[in-house]
């Protein structure tokens, strides 16, 4: 049975972003090595290009990433990160106003300049746990906070992926989060099971498959699955050959209570929606 979408909006920075149905998060990776798109919307007019499009296919949030999250990535400098995605927040903001933009970093410094630049919201691969300074400032800017869960760091996180049980650690690990941040003040808060950031595939489809669970947290759920590992190794294909598998999963992740899907792909996974909301409906 489908899961009906229990949250409503959460205010991005004064614009009130609805919920009642998923949504879609495009993704943004301005970094030479991400492992899909890495290069591509590195310069202003390809990235615009890009937003546009996403926006005109029905992107509710526009994602920037300036450092990639694939296994095994190098970690870049803050200034390096900074001077990837400022320019890139500011320029959205300037010729798409009514864009909603999430930065991807869990570095308090970009975090906070980017906000200053436009940025509503964030988004946090590591749950606070690589820069200290992250958590006890967040409230201060007054905007949505993606909480994900990762085993281990990028460089390490697919070595060796072990869990007793899967979804109830990873459950057990962002309650805590989630505790921890309302304490702190931080008002709006989404999470994240973090698919593909030390999991095995079967790992993976486990949290896929108990995801309803997750409403026990009493926040909106994003999934990211987007070409990744868990589709294209399962079927044996090149991440630009995994757009079906991706829709496919993205069928079961919108029955088990998703509310964002933050996918590469904007029009195929508003179809998606789009199919999902009238099989639930009929």
């Amino acid at each position: 049975m489908a899961i009906i979408n229990q949250y409503q909006t959460i205010n991005c920075g004064g614009r009130l972003l609805d919920l009642s149905d998923p949504i879609v998060m495009g993704i943004l990776n301005i970094t030479p090595d991400s492992f899909f798109d890495g290069s591509k919307y590195e310069k202003e007019d390809k990235s615009l290009a890009q937003v546009q499009k996403m926006l005109s296919e029905g992107a509710s949030l526009i994602d920037v990433g300036g450092m990639s999250s694939r296994p095994g990535a190098e970690i870049i400098s803050p200034q390096e990160e900074l001077d990837r995605v400022l320019p890139v927040v500011e320029s959205i903001k300037k010729h798409f106003p009514e864009a909603i933009i999430s930065v991807d970093t869990w570095r308090w410094k970009v975090a906070s300049q980017a906000v200053n630049s436009g940025a509503t919201l964030i988004n946090d691969i590591s749950a606070g746990s690589l820069d200290q300074e992250l958590w006890p400032n967040l409230a201060s800017l007054n905007v949505p906070y993606i909480l994900m869960h990762m085993q281990g760091d990028p460089k390490t996180m697919q070595s060796n992926p072990s869990y007793e049980n899967v979804s109830l650690e990873i459950m057990d690990a962002l309650s805590s989060g989630v505790t921890k941040l309302r304490s702190l003040g931080v008002k709006d808060i989404i999470v994240d099971p973090g698919l593909g950031f030390g999991k095995t595939i079967q790992h993976n489809f486990q949290i896929l498959k108990d995801l309803k669970e997750f409403r026990i947290l009493g926040c909106p759920v994003l999934v990211g699955l987007s070409r990744k590992s868990m589709i294209h190794k399962l079927l044996n294909v090149l991440p630009s050959e995994a757009l079906n598998g991706t829709t496919a999963s993205h069928i079961f992740a919108l029955q088990n209570g998703a509310n964002i899907l933050r996918v590469h792909d904007v029009k195929e996974a508003k179809e998606c929606i789009q199919i999902f909301k009238t099989y639930r409906d009929a």
